[in-house]
């Protein structure tokens, strides 16, 4: 995408383009949340189907081989957003390790809150110039919904037995309090007296990723945030989220995002102004 955010309502038109047009499985560079108030689409992931059933909302993580097929009675609405658009959400920390997020909504919630927000982010969208900043405290009400639903349905849905989801959730909840300082998995094995290999295997187990893996990849979460929304230089967000040295800090950056923390705030402040 080269523009940080774009919706689309769909419609009997719509539809009908879609099916004159098929889009063939595909892969795209950016978030996508398909949110469908009406009719039984059929959405493909990664060449695994299924039905929506909604009020409900679907989203698509960057990467991720899809394609979406309207019923003649689908309705609703596309967003598509750069990840980098609203990094301070904390549903993108839950959501980077997942593969594929079903929320079903509530009915009336759906036909009143979420309606709302859709149709004033769509009036935004297409009144130029665009106000990205509006349309972005209505996107993050959007995935503050889709986040709380995520935790609890991750929680919940795992196959690893409870001892260990209740472990990776307090390892969870230490975290949000701890990952600014210069810490690793012993840290946090040592909270909650348990060895630092046994924590790696529940976390493995739970989430599919290594400790070090989350501790960083919630330090990149912040630094994003900072870089977008306050005044501190590289070196001070480097050094408030425990990294001594600048350099290292940049580095980390880089790998993640394939871009330097000055790169990436001149881009994105770029994009949005």
């Amino acid at each position: 995408m080269n523009v940080p955010f774009v919706i689309k309502k769909v419609t009997p038109h719509v539809v009908e383009s879609i099916w004159i047009n098929p889009a063939e499985p595909h892969r795209h560079d950016h978030e996508e949340l398909i949110i469908i108030t009406h009719g039984n689409p059929t959405h493909l992931v990664d060449f695994a189907a299924e039905t929506l059933d909604p009020p409900v909302i679907l989203y698509v993580a960057q990467g991720k081989v899809h394609s979406f097929i309207p019923d003649e009675h689908t309705q609703g609405w596309v967003i598509r957003y750069t990840s980098d658009f609203i990094p301070e959400s904390s549903f993108n920390f839950y959501s980077g390790f997942m593969d594929v997020i079903n929320c079903k909504l509530d009915v009336d919630f759906c036909s009143t809150t979420m309606y709302d927000l859709c149709e004033i982010m769509l009036r935004e969208y297409e009144q130029p110039p665009i106000d990205y900043n509006i349309i972005k405290h209505l996107l993050s009400a959007v995935l503050t919904k889709l986040e709380s639903a995520t935790k609890k349905d991750f929680l919940s849905n795992k196959s690893a037995g409870n001892s260990q989801v209740t472990t990776f959730n307090s390892f969870l909840k230490i975290l949000e309090y701890n990952y600014k300082r210069p810490v690793g998995v012993e840290f946090y094995a040592d909270k909650l007296n348990m060895s630092a290999r046994n924590l790696n295997l529940v976390s493995q187990t739970v989430f599919g990723k290594t400790i070090t893996e989350i501790i960083e990849t919630r330090k990149l979460i912040e630094a994003r945030q900072l870089l977008l929304n306050s005044g501190k230089t590289v070196s001070e967000i480097g050094f408030e989220l425990g990294y001594n040295e600048n350099s290292y800090f940049s580095r980390v950056f880089r790998k993640k995002t394939g871009t330097t923390p000055t790169s990436f705030r001149t881009q994105i402040h770029g994009i949005i102004s």
